[in-house]
This record gives structure tokens, sequence and C-alpha cells, in this order.
């Protein structure tokens, strides 16, 4: 039986039950509750933490953010959503319920719109976007499907207007013109032959479910994303708040072309708009929890098993256990995304077979835009060995890493000291 069959069944028996956990942080008044294993209402351990804030405060420094807000939810042992650091160098303290990017978190919910509105035959897997947008001839032939799963072939924009969101990060972007920039690129390959994960294709996979939907994009997440699962924090506005958000930083080269880890420049002024339905999303570490794990375990009323059935090689070197479907990665039994936007790097991850969820926000976006991953990987296989709660028993899982791989990792690619 596939696992995401298997963790819907289990969470509908554990809904009549009238058993639900919520992911709300103490620091946010969401109260949504998804059905999914029973989540204790606990701290974690403080040795846990210890670990956690260990690990994270490495990775603040080596990429030279000034702070992180991460959340680990661990259903049979407790919760911790906490901030470290600061929102700017010196600045205030980065508090948990802070506003933050989704970054390529936005990828996943984009596709959740088209599987509801698949759901509701409003449009197919199998439609050409052509059936609502009109796109280069090289695209014509490419599915709604492939646009989700990253298989079509059609080129990024973000490298090629990236020193521009850098001179002007508050300018406001029309997604027909982000989506000219990879449109105007050769295909990399034949559709559906590959993955390779494109902006450009969550910009015309959004902009087709709109026009199908005769919905707002914003009207579409709330509608389908955000209602349901009670994200009560979050949105896709057209400009950046001008307070309450994690502030986001890049280490521009100073004259000698290293990176100036000591004076970033703050681009918290980027509007959602350069991101639009690949990136463009604001939210909070908790309502990120909540999303990720409903994701992974298959707890909305649309999410379908083929969703991450056959998937594709995550990159050419990439192992065995992971791979790419679905507007996600599969990571060993995690689901989720990750990626970086101009002052921001985002990964959220969840467990499909314990509901076990990792969030993790890094304010700096220069260097390898794996370090949220490595991180959450990091503190997902810190997690996994904890022992439940009174009362509680941890389940035998494990994931095919070890903390300590991804901790390495992360150190490999600093950009900035460490100690």
């Amino acid at each position: 039986m596939p696992r995401m069959r298997r963790a819907r069944r289990v969470g509908a028996l554990l809904m009549a039950a009238g058993l639900a956990f919520s992911l709300a942080a103490c620091t946010t008044d969401a109260t949504a509750s998804v059905p999914n294993p029973q989540q204790v209402d606990a701290d974690l351990s403080a040795d846990a933490q210890a670990q956690f804030t260990e690990a994270t405060e490495f990775a603040i420094a080596a990429t030279g953010s000034s702070g992180a807000i991460v959340g680990v939810w661990v259903p049979w042992a407790g919760q911790w959503v906490e901030g470290l650091g600061t929102v700017t160098p010196g600045g205030a303290a980065a508090e948990p319920d802070l506003t933050v990017r989704a970054g390529f978190v936005t990828r996943a919910m984009t596709c959740d719109v088209l599987y509801a509105l698949v759901a509701q035959r409003t449009v197919s897997l199998d439609d050409p976007v052509t059936n609502w947008v009109r796109t280069s001839a090289e695209a014509q032939d490419v599915t709604l499907g492939q646009l989700c799963d990253s298989t079509s072939g059609i080129a990024s924009y973000g490298g090629q207007i990236m020193d521009r969101l850098l001179e002007v990060p508050a300018r406001h972007w029309n997604p027909r013109e982000l989506a000219a920039y990879g449109l105007a690129v050769e295909p990399q390959f034949d559709a559906g032959t590959q993955f390779r994960d494109s902006d450009t294709g969550y910009i015309l996979l959004g902009t087709a479910l709109e026009r199908a939907a005769e919905s707002s994009l914003d009207e579409l997440y709330e509608e389908y994303v955000f209602e349901p699962l009670g994200m009560n924090s979050s949105s896709i506005p057209e400009n950046a708040p001008e307070s309450g958000i994690f502030d986001g930083l890049y280490s521009a080269n100073d004259g000698d072309g290293n990176p100036n880890c000591a004076e970033p420049q703050n681009v918290s002024a980027l509007s959602p708009s350069s991101g639009y339905s690949a990136a463009g999303v604001l939210s909070t570490v908790s309502d990120l929890g909540r999303y990720v794990r409903a994701l992974a375990t298959g707890a909305r009323a649309y999410d379908a098993d083929s969703r991450f059935e056959s998937p594709l090689p995550a990159t050419s070197t990439a192992s065995a256990w992971f791979t790419a479907k679905g507007g996600t990665y599969q990571a060993g039994s995690l689901v989720g995304q990750y990626g970086s936007v101009p002052g921001a790097q985002t990964a959220a991850f969840a467990d499909t077979e314990t509901g076990l969820t990792v969030v993790v926000v890094l304010n700096n976006s220069r260097g390898t835009n794996t370090a949220a991953r490595d991180l959450a990987w990091s503190l997902a296989a810190i997690a996994t060995k904890l022992p439940g709660a009174e009362g509680e028993t941890a389940p035998e899982t494990g994931l095919p890493w070890t903390a300590e791989q991804f901790q390495e990792s992360l150190a490999k690619g600093a950009i900035c000291p460490t100690s």
C-alpha cells in the first residue's frame, strides 16, 4: 500500500475518533487542526532544544544570516518553534511569529490548486498549457501536469533578473514579463523526459489556473490552501509589508570579490510579484509547518496518491532516495520544498508516515541555496531519534542520512566565518 494512501486512512480514522493536533505555536492564534497522528502538546526536551539551537546557530553563521526562525514538530515527543539571532544585524530579536517568505514552498501550493481544479474537473493534468496561456512555439505541447512536475524543459527566469531584483527589490513585476524571460531561452530538454526546477513553469501554471478558474491567484490560494488549513497569516500580496517581516539580507561582494558578511544588503522590500506563483507567498513558520504536514500526509480532499508516484531523480548525481514530483522534493520518507529568493532561504519538510515536521527560514540568500535544506534535514535526523514523551511511544522510523552528514555539508558551503 502506498505511504500516502496509508497516511490518509490513518488520518481519517483519527478524525473520526475526534483526535487531531494543532501546529500552532504558542506565539500565534491559529488553531486549525489537520487530521494526522496526534501531536503531543509539550515542549521538546532541553537536550533536543540544545541540539537544534547549536545546529541552527552554525547555519546562521555559515550563511551570513543575522537570524533564523525554525519549527520542529515531533508528534510523539513535542514541539520547538523558535527565533534565533536578530531580524537585521544588531537589530531586534527574531521572533517566531514574524512574517517570512515561503519561497519555493509556493510551488507546491500552486500544484495544490492544480490538483484541486483537477478534482473538480475544471482542468486536466494532460491539458496543454496553450489551452489557457499563449507561450512560445517550443512550449506548445507542454501540459499543466508537466509544469507542476517541473519536467517541461522550460528555462528559468530568476537568474536573468537577479541584478535588477537586488538593485530595485520593490519593483512590481507582471507575471507575463517574468515568463517571457524563461520562454525566450531554448528549451533545456524534451518535455516529460527529466526533472529540472523551472520558476517560469510555475509562473505559467499559476497564470493558466487563474484563467481556467476565472479567479485571481490569491483567491485560489485562499480557497484551496490557506482557508482549509487555517493558515491565517499567509497571503500573496503585491508588495512586501513595511513591518513585521523577517528582513531579507544579501551579502554582496566587497572590493576584493568576497561576500561582505559584515554589511549585507537589506532587500526586505522585495516585491512578492517577483516570485508570484513560483515563490511569492508570505507566511509564518507555524503556518508553513501546518501546511507541509497536510501536504505530506495527504490530508486534503483533493490530494491524490498519483501526485508523488514515479518521481524522477532530483539531480543527475542524486542519491536514490532524493527525487522530485508534484511540485515537491521527496527525501526518504520526507516530502517538501526548499530554495532561496533574494534575502531568504526556506525549507519545509514533513514525514509521510509519522507527521514529523521541520521548517527552517534563514534571512540571507547568498551562498548555496541548499543551506536551509541541509539544516532542515539535519534537524529532522535528530528529531527521528527522540524518545516519546511520557505515555507516548516513539515509532520505528529513520532517514537515510545522519545529522552530521548535512552539518558537514553546511560547513563545506559556508560563505562567512563560523567562529
